[in-house]
């Protein structure tokens, strides 16, 4: 079975030298995934509790906008996702619910 694409219609940006606005929402998304990920370390090795509350109101921040770029980037169909066939979603799934078994 082949995936199928979900997606919404590819709304239509400017070829060439320049960067339009695909390319933006794209270096965005990829800064605050990278930001998100740098916070979280931030946050689990932080050992001052006030600098902790000051990292996670900026780290809750962070993750808001990612996930508005997100969907942007969804809606106008510059991100696209796949639906994962049946059989690996349920061997997927087997496989962790034996690892956490073995975790008890």
């Amino acid at each position: 079975m082949a995936n199928k694409k979900i997606a919404n219609p590819k709304k239509e940006v400017p070829n060439g030298i320049l960067l339009n606005d695909q390319d933006y929402m794209t270096i965005l998304l990829s800064n605050l995934k990278s930001l998100t990920k740098n916070m979280a370390t931030s946050l689990t090795e932080c050992s001052n509790s006030n600098l902790y509350k000051e990292y996670k109101t900026m780290f809750d921040n962070i993750i808001k906008h990612q996930r508005a770029a997100y969907e942007l980037m969804f809606k106008f169909g510059w991100y696209t996702l796949e639906e994962a066939e049946k059989k690996k979603v349920e061997t997927l799934a087997s496989d962790l619910k034996k690892d956490l078994s073995s975790l008890n």
